[in-house]
């Protein structure tokens, strides 16, 4: 599973004209899964996240957390994260999962962030979206 956390003042997803998702401060995090990837392995990603220290304290070092600051997290399926661009022009998405093996994974990242105290909200899995966010910081992260 590979991770793009963004610290954000705001972020959205929209499908269409319709917005069908938005956070206050937080993360954004797009998320792509491999086809060798397991539940486990989310579970796992989603604790670290949650215990990630990338929110300044007040003397502006990286020392809080998304649970700590009381953060929002969006999370936007993305399998273009898992692309591979080292010959030719055409990136190839072999190695993503297909979808069926995907959303539960994506579904299982969900559940787990939301049980560590961090209010979830996403994208439309599978549809084609538009990603609004005003990255704080900028501050950009990936995992996995």
């Amino acid at each position: 599973m590979r991770l793009v956390i963004q610290r954000v003042s705001r972020a959205s997803v929209a499908v269409g004209e319709e917005t069908v998702a938005a956070v206050g401060p937080g993360l954004l995090i797009l998320a792509g899964v491999a086809a060798h990837d397991e539940a486990s392995d989310a579970d796992a990603l989603a604790i670290k996240v949650a215990r990630l220290r990338v929110f300044e304290n007040d003397d502006g070092r990286f020392d809080r957390s998304i649970i700590d600051v009381r953060g929002e997290a969006l999370v936007v399926s993305q399998f273009t994260l898992l692309a591979d661009a080292t010959r030719g022009n055409r990136p190839s998405f072999s190695d993503a999962a297909r979808p069926e093996r995907a959303r539960p994974i994506i579904d299982a990242f969900c559940a787990t962030l939301a049980a560590q105290g961090v209010p979830v909200t996403t994208g439309v899995f599978g549809a084609r979206m538009r990603v609004e966010l005003v990255n704080d910081g900028p501050v950009t992260i990936v995992l996995g």
